[in-house]
C-alpha cells in the first residue's frame, strides 16, 4: 500500500491510499543458444532454423552467420517446456545447442 500526501499537491489536508499490484512473471524466460561446428553447411543450418525453430529466412541466415563468426547465437526464447522438444530436435540433426 502506497500513501501519498496530498496536502502538498492540491493544498488539501487529505491523505489519499492507492493500490498497487506488481505482476511476477513465475516462468523465467530460457533462451536455445546454437554453437559453430565445422560439419554442419550454412545451408543446412539455415534450412534447419527455418524448420525447427520457424525462422524467416532472413533471420535464419543472419543466426547462421552469426554463429559461424562469434561462436554462438541465441536461436530461441520462451519457456523451457516449449524450448525442449526444438533444442532436442537441432541435436538429433546434428547441431549443437543447448538452453540456458
Amino acid at each position: 500500500m502506497i500513501k501519498i500526501n496530498t496536502k502538498n499537491f492540491f493544498n488539501s489536508n487529505t491523505e489519499t491510499e492507492y493500490e498497487e499490484d506488481v505482476l511476477t512473471l513465475t516462468e523465467e524466460t530460457k533462451k536455445i543458444i546454437l554453437y559453430n561446428d565445422e560439419v554442419n553447411s550454412f545451408e543446412f543450418v539455415i534450412e534447419t532454423l527455418i524448420d525447427v525453430c520457424e525462422h524467416e529466412p532472413e533471420q535464419a541466415t543472419q543466426c547462421t552467420y552469426i554463429v559461424h563468426y562469434k561462436g554462438k547465437c541465441d536461436v530461441k526464447n520462451g519457456e523451457y517446456d516449449k524450448l525442449k522438444p526444438i533444442c532436442s530436435e537441432l541435436l538429433r540433426r546434428g547441431l549443437s545447442a543447448e538452453i540456458e
